[in-house]
């Protein structure tokens, strides 16, 4: 598409999308963490405080350092509940570390899948070991040198290995029910999908089927636990979403209705129109110049 449009986002973010990685110092994070696109990042923590971890269908509180792997397609969230909190943060792209030639002993790793565990109680003499890796990396990304990224990777893959080699934490709390947990994961992931940034970067996970193999899981294993859970089947959320999005594309930006079209996955213009007048009972221009 020519004349690509996108929604203001964060000089951080978008020197991270530019660079493809970034890795700094916790106490030093300032906003960074709360304004990057998590939907495009992978990330690595090693952290030492109190803090309750939210991953997928779990929660893990923790005392100590741990080392924590972030999935940019798992839902997750942090709480700090101590007042001493340090540590270091790499984020990086898929692309970036061409996870795709690894997809077998990374993405299907305890590390980075849903159920996996992501998170590992790290001792003093292996926080001082990965201390040195991740103050390493923060020194290296300000060099000049030409090899650069290929020195950051293998910083990154030997953080992976030697987590690799670590037992995993077994102390999570689980939620009520299996059913309650996927919806909790199905929703949290709807909502990851958004907002839409650029025109030019298509909305991914479509439909229920999508989402089911995401998350691994059986369509109608998806289905069924939805639907008892919220009274509404996986498609009505997806719908649903996908229509809210489309109507503050429509109300806040000055995206054609073709760039809207493609951005929220739509593969011609007639198909979103379609969609957007059966599900709502107007079209999309009239709703534009309804809000004008």
């Amino acid at each position: 598409m020519e004349n690509i449009k996108q929604r203001p986002v964060s000089d951080f973010n978008n020197d991270l999308k530019l660079k493809g990685f970034n890795v700094f110092q916790i106490e030093q994070d300032g906003n960074a963490t709360r304004i990057y696109s998590r939907k495009d990042f992978y990330k690595i923590c090693l952290t030492t405080g109190n803090s309750k971890i939210h991953y997928s269908d779990r929660s893990f509180e923790t005392e100590g350092t741990v080392l924590f792997f972030g999935n940019p397609h798992i839902p997750y969230s942090w709480e700090t509940l101590s007042t001493s909190y340090v540590g270091y943060t790499c984020l990086f792209s898929e692309e970036f570390l061409n996870i795709a030639e690894r997809s077998e002993s990374l993405q299907q790793s305890p590390l980075f899948k849903i159920g996996g565990t992501p998170i590992l109680q790290i001792s003093e003499q292996q926080r001082n070991f990965l201390n040195t890796l991740f103050q390493r990396m923060i020194e290296e990304q300000k060099q000049d040198y030409n090899f650069k990224d290929d020195l950051m990777r293998n910083y990154i893959n030997l953080i992976i290995h030697e987590a690799l080699k670590l037992q995993p934490s077994q102390n999570y709390n689980e939620q009520k029910n299996a059913a309650a947990r996927i919806t909790s994961v199905f929703l949290e992931l709807l909502e990851r999908q958004f907002p839409i940034e650029s025109a030019d970067r298509p909305l991914q996970l479509k439909t229920a089927q999508d989402y089911a193999l995401n998350l691994n899981l059986h369509i109608n294993y998806l289905n069924r636990a939805v639907k008892q859970i919220t009274g509404k089947p996986t498609t009505t959320h997806i719908t649903e979403r996908i229509i809210t999005e489309a109507k503050a594309l429509l109300q806040h930006t000055d995206w054609n209705i073709s760039e809207i079209a493609y951005a929220l996955g739509f593969e011609y213009p007639t198909y979103f129109n379609n969609f957007f007048k059966r599900i709502t009972g107007t079209n999309p221009k009239a709703l534009r110049i309804q809000e004008v």
